[in-house]
């Protein structure tokens, strides 16, 4: 089948592929209040209002002029810090989720405009780092 054969009844769209692929048509056959996050860049898998017009809740690109960015800034350089701090040998399971979970924590009260932190947070890297490192097992 196809991307909009599989998209039926889905809860959840995660875009990482190419500009263009999913239309409004294809989010209003998604589950009720589903979430699509369309990370291509810089032409998301479906533009925002085209997905909120087919019924999404909360929508989320790689993009900056977008609410909701889902961007690898987030987590990297907190992840190598606490990597380096605690001087894992690898980046765990463990490790992936603590740092998944101190970006969720940082936005105390969520809203479908607002499901992560800002990018040019100064203290996004600093909390990562602090979970990931304490994560760290080995």
């Amino acid at each position: 089948g196809s991307i909009h054969d599989a998209i039926e009844g889905a809860d959840v769209f995660i875009g990482l592929s190419m500009a263009g692929v999913l239309g409004r048509e294809d989010v209003a056959r998604m589950a009720k209040d589903s979430v699509v996050i369309a990370m291509a860049n810089p032409v998301p898998e479906i533009m925002p209002d085209e997905a909120a017009a087919g019924g999404a809740a909360v929508i989320g690109t790689g993009r900056s002029d977008f609410p909701n960015q889902v961007n690898n800034v987030l987590a990297f350089p907190g992840v190598f810090r606490g990597a380096l701090d605690a001087r894992a040998t690898r980046v765990t399971g463990a490790m992936r989720l603590a740092a998944a979970t101190a970006l969720a924590g940082m936005v105390p009260s969520p809203t479908a405009e607002r499901i992560l932190p800002s990018p040019l947070d100064r203290s996004v890297a600093p909390t990562v780092g602090k979970a990931v490192a304490a994560a760290w097992t080995g």
